[in-house]
C-alpha cells in the first residue's frame, strides 16, 4: 500500500514538473519576437530616444561611456530589486570610477497603464529620489529595448565594452537576498577582466527576479 502510494505521489511530482516547464515554453516562446541578444552581439537600438526621469531624452549612443556601458533592467517595486538598492550605489561608484556609462531601463509598460501605475514616469522619479540614484533611469516605452536584448525580469544586467559588444549578461552578483552574503561578485569580474582585456571566465549566468511585466 505504501508502496502504491509512493509511486502515485512520484508520478504527480513528475506531471507536476513537466507541467510547470510547458507553461514556461508558453509564456516565453522562441517565436515571441524577443531577441536573446548573445555574447559577442553588438548593442542594438542604439539611437532611439529614451526619456529619463530628469525630463530629458536619451539614446544609449549618449549614454555608453569611453570603456563601456552597463545596462541594468529595473523597476519600482519587484521584491528582488528592493533586495538589490543597497548595492544599486556600488554598481554606480564602480561605473563612473572605470568610465562606463550606466543606465536602469524600466521596461514595464503593464503597470504603466489602467489602474496600475506602479513604474510610471512619475513613481520612477519618487522612487529614485527616495532611493538617491545617481544615475540614469530612463523609461523603455513598449519595452522595446527590453526586446531587442533580451531582458526577462528586474534586475537583469547586460555589460557592453566600449565597441557596443556584449560581454556579460545576468546577475550582479551571486546572492540577492543579502549583500553580506555575497560570495561572487559577477559583474564586478566582469567588468575588471573586461577593462584588462582577459577572458570574462563567468560571461552569463541566469539571476532571480521578477518577469518584466509587458504588454500583450
Amino acid at each position: 500500500m505504501r508502496k502504491s502510494m509512493f509511486l502515485v505521489l512520484v508520478l504527480l511530482l513528475s506531471a507536476s514538473t513537466v507541467f510547470a516547464q510547458d507553461v514556461v515554453k508558453k509564456e516565453m516562446p522562441k517565436d515571441d519576437g524577443i531577441t536573446r541578444l548573445q555574447i559577442g552581439d553588438k548593442l542594438p537600438m542604439t539611437d532611439v530616444k529614451m526619456q529619463d526621469i530628469s525630463g530629458e531624452m536619451y539614446s544609449l549612443d549618449d549614454l555608453m561611456g569611453e570603456n563601456g556601458l552597463i545596462l541594468n533592467f529595473s523597476c519600482n517595486t519587484c521584491p528582488f530589486v528592493i533586495a538589490y538598492l543597497d548595492r544599486y550605489p556600488e554598481v554606480e561608484k564602480m561605473a563612473k570610477e572605470n568610465g562606463i556609462g550606466l543606465a536602469l531601463l524600466n521596461s514595464n509598460e503593464n503597470k504603466r497603464v489602467g489602474d496600475n501605475m506602479d513604474d510610471s514616469f512619475e513613481a520612477m522619479q519618487a522612487h529614485a529620489q527616495e532611493n538617491n540614484y545617481d544615475c540614469h533611469y530612463l523609461v523603455d516605452k513598449n519595452h522595446q529595448i527590453a526586446d531587442a536584448i533580451g531582458a526577462f525580469t528586474t534586475p537583469h544586467v547586460f555589460l557592453f565594452n566600449a565597441e557596443k559588444v556584449l560581454v556579460y549578461k545576468g546577475a550582479i552578483d551571486d546572492n540577492w537576498r543579502s549583500k553580506d552574503g555575497v560570495e561572487v561578485q559577477y559583474l564586478e569580474m566582469a567588468v575588471k577582466s573586461m577593462l584588462s582585456g582577459e577572458k570574462i571566465e563567468i560571461p552569463e549566468t541566469k539571476g532571480k527576479g521578477c518577469s518584466i511585466k509587458r504588454i500583450k
